[in-house]
């Protein structure tokens, strides 16, 4: 088997479409598509469009006919995707299902193994690969301890160790903080520069890619190409089809926040340490959490969340961010120093939330996983909706009406009866925080809740925790979104850089 570097590879995409198995609707349908060797395009459209179906054609990974049903033709260097094996490299929306391995260095060095790439060729490659993407920890670091933009990098660091001659990148900086976005843009540049390889990039947000590629592909709604060309053509949107469309265009504004007066005191952490994992003993009914030998990712800090308020945790990868958040949701106990939840919030149960049963965190603190998937439990998104209402043991007629709220508010109304697990990234981002709203807790708490989405759904998203918050309700969210911060309104919460990742 050759182990040299593919050449750069044509696309070919005549009249293709994908429809997922049990769904009425299709993913993508009627894309056609030309893209020469070497030729840079970001894929741009709105939320649910067909962007990230497309490139899992490309990439072969779409299955067979169990699966769903495709029609029209995909090519890739004059092949199937399927039999183009080592040409095209994918990164996933979500960086845990691309983890296959326990260790950092292994879980790069994989995919060079599977191609037949030299042993004594595999592990400079390795070295390069996550010095390009900025993942600065051992190779021997345990996958499992890497926060969710570091699995980002990991990721990126095994798809540029293969070396292929199509790069499919399905929104790289994702989760990742603002340093973290410039670097792995930067190693996708030096690896383009290094190889000529043919690029495919999906994001929503345009500025961080403008300069890096040659040409603009917006995929319509319903179907199609709505736009091809140039980048400053395309983007300059001269019929208003784009902004109509919820593409974030490099001048689209944000809402800017109205003051709200916040509310009682519902939740206090004082000299609060916080860390997770196996070392970490609970005693959940009494509200006795002790941890033995663990090793905090954060802390100490203080900190007091009202009624109406909004509190972002910010700052870089690895810095505990998710961590954090899990703890004030109480599904991690504190480490040291102490959590307490106030009588508006407690309302009866005991004061360590960490405590608290699931049903009694229904009403109290709903909490949003930085991966959707992680959450989801039924087999129809509606069905998924009402799972926490009727936990509640909520009428039958109050829980249609909050579920047809919520479908409508989230633009999930058109896939109600899809599975969750086959909607787009920004799709299943809206749905997990609507199963955290179905309960209508007093404290929502947020990891990356903007992920995924155009302008309009993410606008829907903001105006939603406004509402919230004019409400009485409060928000915690854990993000990189500067913008969403402002957005809201929140108080801004650094955390800085840990040994330990989140």
């Amino acid at each position: 088997m050759t182990t040299g570097r593919p050449s750069p590879a044509a696309i070919h995409v005549d009249g293709w479409g994908w429809r997922y198995a049990g769904r009425a609707a299709w993913a993508a349908r009627g894309v056609d598509l030309r893209v020469e060797p070497g030729e840079r395009v970001l894929l741009l459209g709105a939320s649910g469009a067909g962007k990230s179906t497309l490139l899992a054609g490309l990439a072969g990974v779409l299955g067979g006919e169990d699966d769903g049903e495709a029609e029209g033709a995909l090519t890739v260097g004059g092949r199937p995707p399927a039999e183009a094996r080592g040409t095209a490299g994918l990164l996933l929306q979500d960086p845990d299902a691309q983890v296959i391995l326990a260790r950092v260095g292994d879980d790069v060095a994989f995919a060079c193994e599977n191609l037949g790439v030299p042993r004594d060729e595999v592990w400079p490659r390795v070295r390069q690969a996550l010095a390009e993407v900025g993942l600065d920890v051992p190779l021997d670091r345990s996958t499992a301890q890497l926060s969710g933009g570091q699995k980002q990098r990991l990721a990126l660091a095994g798809l540029l160790a293969m070396r292929p001659g199509v790069l499919l990148l399905d929104e790289p900086t994702a989760n990742l903080d603002p340093e973290g976005v410039l670097e792995v843009r930067d190693a996708v540049r030096s690896a383009l520069d290094a190889t000529g390889a043919t690029l495919v990039v999906v994001e929503h947000r345009v500025a961080v890619w403008r300069d890096l590629v040659t040409r603009v592909v917006v995929l319509g709604a319903d179907g199609g190409v709505l736009a091809d060309g140039a980048p400053e053509a395309v983007l300059a949107d001269t019929a208003g089809e784009l902004r109509r469309a919820g593409v974030w265009l490099p001048d689209t504004t944000v809402p800017e926040a109205a003051p709200v007066a916040e509310g009682d005191p519902l939740l206090r952490a004082r000299s609060l340490m916080f860390g997770r994992g196996p070392a970490v003993t609970r005693g959940r009914r009494r509200g006795r959490g002790r941890a033995v030998n663990a090793d905090p990712v954060g802390g100490p800090l203080d900190l007091s969340v009202a009624a109406g308020s909004a509190l972002a945790l910010t700052g870089p990868n690895g810095a505990g961010k998710s961590t954090l958040a899990l703890t004030l949701g109480g599904l991690l106990p504190a480490l040291g120093g102490s959590l307490t939840a106030e009588p508006a919030l407690a309302d009866g149960a005991p004061v360590d939330p960490s405590a608290w049963r699931s049903r009694e965190l229904l009403t109290r603190i709903g909490s949003v996983f930085q991966n959707p998937e992680h959450q989801f439990l039924a087999s129809t998104v509606r069905d998924e909706l009402a799972a926490g209402p009727r936990a509640l043991g909520l009428d039958a007629g109050e829980v249609t009406a909050r579920i047809d709220e919520l479908l409508d508010r989230l633009a999930l109304a058109a896939v109600a009866d899809a599975n969750p697990f086959t909607l787009s990234g920004g799709q299943k981002r809206r749905l997990s925080v609507g199963t955290a709203l179905a309960t209508r807790p007093r404290l929502l708490v947020l990891d990356e809740p903007t992920f995924g989405q155009d302008a309009r759904t993410w606008e829907g998203l903001v105006g939603t925790i406004a509402d919230l918050r004019r409400g009485g309700h409060a928000v915690v969210a854990a993000t990189h979104d500067a913008e969403f911060v402002a957005a809201i309104g929140a108080t801004d919460l650094r955390l800085g850089a840990a040994e330990v990742a989140a």
